[in-house]
């Protein structure tokens, strides 16, 4: 390898993140503005980056860990997720998310690993209710294609031996409060965060541990080899590690791993304002839930009711950037369709506007692997979830820690098998043609369901 790693940062994602917006401002962290020196440096205070560093913790609860976060915590793209921290199949890349059934029951217990991870942390550090919560969750259709894609996922469930309940029109308007659904698919074993409050909660609880310590706004710009060691600079100030986990999911490419073998999606959200009173009576249904759509490419939908009010999500559209950069006018027009989205599920609330619009990246790989494991002797990759940062981005986190700190025996996640690499991408431009054809073809498939 090259003896300096010269790292090319990239701009950040458009808009602010509604999720981060609504709640109570909060003071960065100290940017790093000295030279330190740690055990373990972890790169990244996403899902991955900070369920690493809480593993770490576990396994040698003497170790100096340091954690640099490019910019300021939840404000990239883990506090722009959906907020689903899903349990059961969900490949994006199929018509209903089942996949292959023995791959499919490995999954199942590796997220579910995840999912108590993340609930015993929010338990033992009194996380709020809105942070993390085991509700489960519905698969939404709006059309005959949705429940096609509803029935054909219940069968592979049921194949799993995995508990659902199909609910009809009726039982989908009393939850959401909109007759636009056909039915659902409801699931238990999802919980449904508040992204930004989840890992603005996990950062303090990881840096609230011993000889830990996280600075924000600190982006690495070079990482090198020295001897034994690795040397991360930023701007003003370097860490010497002995160890270096690199959780910044597609980023990795911009530290010159994995290139040409990532795919990188934007996808976009938009936030209601708060709704009065008038509104919320109006509205009926649940105080809160979270549909995921039937069809991978359609609309998520979510109804939150802690910080910031009463408020409604929309999640669709999503575009192939292989640059990792968007244009700053992209949200422009994915604003006014995720208005019209809203209202064709809420006729009832005609002057309700969208207060926040904002992207977020995932990275997928073209065979569904992670790019996870040792890069280089002390250098460790938690990274590609393949559209599953929550539970998929905790799982990755959890291995590189036991990787990084040569734990045997007792690994969290027996389940993980080591992967082939991500495939290689089609060459381009060959490679984003026929991304944008595939999206733009799904999504006219998709129909309702978006």
């Amino acid at each position: 390898m090259a003896a300096v790693i010269a790292v090319e940062l990239k701009p950040a994602d458009l808009g602010r993140s509604g999720w981060d917006a609504i709640l109570p401002g909060r003071a960065a962290k100290a940017s790093l503005e000295h030279d330190i020196d740690c055990d373990y440096l972890v790169v990244g205070a996403g899902f991955a980056g900070l369920s690493a560093a809480w593993r770490l913790r576990q396994l040698d609860a003497q170790a100096r860990i340091v954690i640099l976060e490019a910019q300021q915590v939840a404000s990239g793209p883990a506090g722009r997720n959906s907020g689903f921290m899903i349990d059961l199949p969900h490949a994006l890349a199929s018509g209903s998310y089942a996949g292959d059934d023995s791959a499919d029951r490995r999954n199942i217990r590796m997220n579910r690993t995840a999912i108590a991870f993340a609930g015993n942390i929010a338990g033992e550090c009194n996380f709020p209710d809105e942070a993390f919560d085991p509700c489960g969750k519905i698969n939404a259709a709006a059309s005959p294609v949705g429940t096609a894609h509803n029935s054909a996922y219940a069968r592979h469930l049921e194949a799993l031996g995995e508990p659902f309940e199909l609910l009809d029109a009726d039982a989908m308007q009393r939850v959401c409060g909109s007759d636009y659904y056909q039915g659902g698919l409801r699931t238990p074993g999802t919980a449904i965060i508040q992204p930004a409050l989840y890992v603005r909660c996990l950062a303090d609880a990881v840096q609230g541990r011993a000889h830990c310590d996280l600075f924000e706004n600190s982006a690495v710009q070079q990482l090198a080899r020295n001897g034994e060691r690795w040397v991360a600079q930023t701007a003003r100030g370097s860490v010497t590690a002995a160890r270096v986990i690199l959780a910044v999911n597609g980023l990795i490419e911009s530290f010159g791993f994995y290139r040409h073998r990532l795919m990188h999606i934007n996808l976009y959200a938009s936030m209601t304002r708060a709704l009065d009173a008038g509104e919320i009576a109006a509205l009926g249904g649940e105080a809160r839930f979270g549909f995921t759509p039937s069809d991978p490419i359609g609309s998520t939908l979510r109804r939150i009711d802690g910080s910031g009010g009463t408020r409604l999500v929309i999640r669709n559209r999503c575009t192939y950037e292989a640059s990792l950069t968007l244009p700053q006018n992209r949200l422009d027009s994915i604003a006014q369709d995720h208005l019209r989205t809203f209202h064709a599920r809420y006729p009832m609330l005609p002057r309700v506007e969208m207060e926040y619009c904002w992207s977020g990246r995932l990275c997928l790989s073209r065979n569904e692997v992670w790019a996870l494991g040792e890069l280089h002797p002390g250098l460790y990759s938690a990274c590609c979830q393949n559209g599953l940062g929550t539970t998929r981005g905790t799982v990755a986190g959890i291995v590189a820690a036991e990787m990084a700190s040569g734990c045997s025996g007792q690994s969290l996640v027996p389940d993980y098998q080591p992967q082939a690499l991500p495939s290689r991408l089609f060459p381009e431009p060959f490679m984003t043609l026929g991304a944008r054809s595939v999206i733009r073809f799904r999504e006219w498939q998709a129909g309702r369901e978006l």
